[in-house]
């Protein structure tokens, strides 16, 4: 297996298959003038970062004038236009309708409008707009519905104006969530005047954390940081059984590092391992689960991770190191519930590793590549020193840039400078108009308070569940208290997912802390935990039928089914469904905590490998042979019982798996008899 990455196959791949960096076909003139849009816009974001960020509403002004700018730009109005020539005509200016144009102005008119004002006069004009502010107002939230639309798809837009709908309807609204209800001058007063919406802390983070990091993941990827890793994969795991589908999880979890996307993580390590995986024997669609499963892992692998991880930051007053240091397990624990159904499936199929020819050789590669990992721990060491993230960011890309025009090795052309700072920028079109729209989420949650009421509401049927529940279930295995607490968090879990479905993760993260996060704090549950609990389920809706864009990209590469795969890989990302009820029942798990302490930890860390390990084994059907149905079910329950926060139903599950263990080794033993 040829492990060597084709940079450039792996972009074209991902503009193919990833929706949200789609643009329409754009001519030489046209397309010269957009590149030039998206380089301007990772320069600022790039002088900002090191030499100090502009005034916040300003700041975040800049970033979505330019934002939905290039996205009326770039994103054609339906499917067709992706098909479109771009041939200039009257009313298409360089190839793009004339009415994009007008909406691109439009809506850079729109929203420098409140930067503008001066604060003083600002003060007096929040809670008293103008006509034209109203007038703004209405045209910069439809601008931005109609650009979330065309980037993301309807869910995001819709859930917006039910929010708003709700917003305006208040007083007739039955039952708990009455409330007194807002005009439209008051809806948007708060969603467009304030930093409670629009220009709240969505948008503030992509445009101060986000881009920065996701800009470093491109150049570290062209100066061979992403090579490196994906032979360093190979080399650790490529020899055992299934060995392309073992490298495909490490080389994930390693690019991971560097990108906090998990559509251009499958495309990149998967241009490389689906392939392999095929010829080995995998099936089509099992292959390309495989990947995007693992590729969902980069949102939550540290350093980089995705947007939410930065939103913590925010939501939480707490330093990156900190939420770096909490990802660790849980992103082990994910790539840990994929290496086992993989490992299971490869013994069960009977799948070779890759002979010594096939391997890499790491000694050549470290000689050609050991400078890519410089950027990378400059930006680990200042993190650590206490720098803000975007600084360190900025030092990783300088020092990205410096080691590509320096390393003989593998030399970067000036050219790849400007390629690298305009592919960058498109990543920020789709989550930069997304963010601004889950704003208006937020800003009706704020207005009306109806996060509290969602709340009540959760836990008052998390409480009737365990009340019917705890009739029956022996109090030695889970306490009422704990389970209101695994009702609620299955709830929760579960809207995430259907959340999931439609809209990105960061977008899916942001709502359901905002209403479901504070009936988790209701709860007694530590902010920090309820975060990571929702941030991980929310990272399943990259691999979740029907919308799973991850499982639909690689399926495409390998030629399979997309639903096919997409329930195959949500099946694989089950193994790891186990580890957020276990760091909120055991919080010592994220090592972060208050009130840690390492024997907690180290009950939990146990409690959580076994249960990842025999709920793997039963969605394989494989443990030490074809396990049975009887033995599948007792794995199940055993793994769910290892989640229960109580030492009495632990020590049930494991019990439950002895006599598994004991039918398991005597068919083991029965042909070596025979």
């Amino acid at each position: 297996m040829t492990m060597e990455l084709d940079e450039a196959r792996a972009r074209e791949l991902e503009e193919k298959f990833d929706p949200e960096i789609a643009f329409r076909p754009l001519g030489p003139t046209a397309g010269l003038l957009v590149g030039a849009l998206l380089v301007a816009l990772s320069c600022f974001h790039y002088y900002t970062a090191g030499f100090g960020l502009l005034p916040e509403m300003i700041h975040r002004g800049v970033h979505l004038s330019f934002v939905l700018a290039l996205v009326f730009l770039v994103f054609p109005l339906t499917a067709a236009g992706h098909k479109a020539e771009p041939l200039a005509t009257p009313l298409k200016p360089l190839g793009i309708p004339l009415a994009d144009w007008l909406l691109a102005a439009l809506a850079v008119v729109a929203v420098l409008h409140v930067p503008l004002i001066p604060l003083d006069e600002l003060a007096f004009r929040v809670g008293n707009p103008t006509d034209s502010d109203v007038a703004l107002g209405l045209v910069l939230i439809a601008l931005l519905l109609e650009a979330t639309r065309r980037t993301i798809g309807w869910p995001l837009p819709v859930i917006a104006l039910i929010f708003m709908a709700y917003a305006l309807a208040g007083p007739h609204i039955p039952g708990i969530l009455v409330h007194p209800g807002a005009t439209i001058p008051q809806l948007v007063n708060h969603l467009y005047l304030t930093s409670q919406g629009i220009y709240g802390i969505a948008l503030g983070v992509v445009a101060t954390y986000v881009f920065h990091f996701v800009l470093f993941g491109v150049f570290a990827t062209r100066i061979g940081l992403g090579q490196l890793f994906l032979d360093c994969a190979a080399w650790v795991a490529g020899r055992y059984a299934g060995g392309p589908a073992k490298v495909s999880i490490f080389g994930s979890a390693l690019f991971g590092m560097i990108s906090g996307s998990s559509v251009a993580n499958a495309v990149t390590v998967g241009s490389l391992t689906i392939p392999a995986m095929v010829r080995l024997g995998y099936r089509k669609h099992f292959a390309a689960a495989v990947e995007s499963t693992a590729s969902t892992g980069g949102q939550i692998t540290p350093p980089i991770m995705g947007a939410a991880a930065f939103l913590m930051i925010e939501f939480l007053n707490l330093p990156y190191t900190t939420i770096i240091i909490a990802a660790i397990l849980p992103a082990a624990m994910h790539f840990l519930g994929v290496f086992c159904q993989v490992h299971f499936e490869a013994k069960r199929e009977g799948l070779r590793g890759l002979t010594p020819e096939e391997m890499p050789d790491l000694r050549a590669a470290f000689r050609r590549d050991w400078p890519a990992v410089i950027p990378l721990a400059g930006l680990i060491g200042l993190l650590f020193l206490g720098y803000t993230p975007y600084f360190a960011a900025f030092t990783g890309i300088t020092l990205c840039i410096l080691v590509g025009l320096l390393n003989p090795r593998r030399r970067m052309h000036p050219r790849e400078i400007w390629e690298g700072l305009r592919d960058g920028a498109k990543y920020a079109l789709a989550v930069g108009a997304a963010a601004a729209t889950v704003g208006i989420v937020v800003g009706v949650v704020t207005l009306t308070g109806v996060g509290f009421k969602i709340s009540f509401i959760v836990n008052t049927t998390a409480s009737d569940l365990a009340a019917w529940t705890g009739a029956w279930l022996p109090a030695f295995i889970m306490g009422q208290h704990a389970l209101t607490l695994m009702f609620a968090l299955i709830l929760t879990g579960i809207v995430c997912i259907l959340m999931g479905c439609g809209i990105p993760t960061t977008a899916t993260y942001i709502i359901m802390v905002t209403v479901a996060a504070p009936a988790l704090g209701m709860l007694g549950v530590v902010p920090i935990v309820a975060h990571f609990f929702v941030f991980y389920f929310g990272v399943l809706a990259d691999v979740t039928p029907p919308v799973a864009i991850a499982a639909y990209a690689a399926a495409s590469m390998a030629g399979a089914d997309p639903f096919r795969t997409g329930n195959t890989a949500f099946r694989l990302a089950l193994g790891k469904a186990l580890v957020p009820f276990v760091f909120v029942f055991s919080p010592s798990l994220l090592l972060v905590v208050e009130g840690f302490s390492w024997s907690s930890f180290l009950v939990a860390l146990f409690g959580c490998v076994a249960g990842i390990v025999f709920l793997s084994a039963a969605l394989s059907s494989f443990l030490l042979v074809q396990t049975r149905t009887w033995e599948r079910l007792l794995l199940i329950l055993a793994a769910l019982l290892l989640v229960a926060p109580e030492l009495t139903s632990s020590l049930i599950g494991l019990a439950l798996v002895v006599p598994v263990a004991v039918a398991q080794l005597a068919r083991l033993r029965a042909p070596a008899l025979a």
